[in-house]
């Protein structure tokens, strides 16, 4: 498996074709993932995040942390995982001064952090939300997604509060790992069913 740095051409198409979501997140850095066949397999984009105060908790300014906004992956990479591990390792090369990764697991999408537990990245809150979603195509999307429709078919459409997300950190100094270990929360896991 080899990552590199991704065009915007492939971020494009992977964040609209293999990501639940159907957009493309602003991006800081992003790689195009490559099986071991050579074989495209989508992208994987970290962002500066949502907010400037994002990594105050964690004793990052602006500059310090990045947010993983977009695993775009077709399936046909040999493990996500490694595919994540990798990233990590040239993110480190490649934005030195990067001190702790944030990213989110989204309730709504009955997304639990699977990945992220996989890879040893630490749960540390799970909020709820004020915002809503809507029942657009099949499956529930941000209440803006249906936008282009006129207003009265908007109305007409199913809407619930959204879920909210569980956040998860990945430190990637050594002093930071351990101050942040008093952070950790026990792991979401899904309820088995009967």
């Amino acid at each position: 498996m080899r990552l590199e740095k991704a065009s915007y051409k492939a971020i494009k198409y992977a964040c609209l074709k293999f990501h639940y979501a159907k957009t493309v997140p602003v991006r800081n850095i992003s790689y195009s993932v490559f099986n071991k066949n050579n074989e495209w397999c989508g992208v994987i984009c970290y962002g500066l995040g949502a907010c400037a105060n994002l990594g105050k908790k964690y004793n990052a300014v602006s500059g310090q942390f990045l947010e993983l906004t977009r695993m775009a992956l077709n399936g046909k990479q040999e493990s996500t995982s490694k595919a994540m591990s990798i990233s990590i390792k040239l993110l480190k090369k490649h934005k030195p001064l990067v001190k702790v990764l944030i990213s989110y697991a989204d309730k709504g999408q009955n997304h639990f952090g699977t990945i992220y537990q996989a890879t040893n990245w630490l749960f540390v809150e799970e909020s709820k939300s004020s915002g809503k979603e809507c029942f657009y195509k099949g499956k529930w999307v941000h209440d803006r997604g249906p936008s282009s429709l006129p207003k009265e078919q908007r109305e007409k459409l199913l809407y619930r509060k959204k879920s909210g997300k569980y956040k998860y950190i990945f430190p990637l100094t050594k002093e930071l790992k351990r101050d942040c270990q008093q952070l950790s929360k026990p792991y979401p896991k899904k309820e088995l069913l009967n």
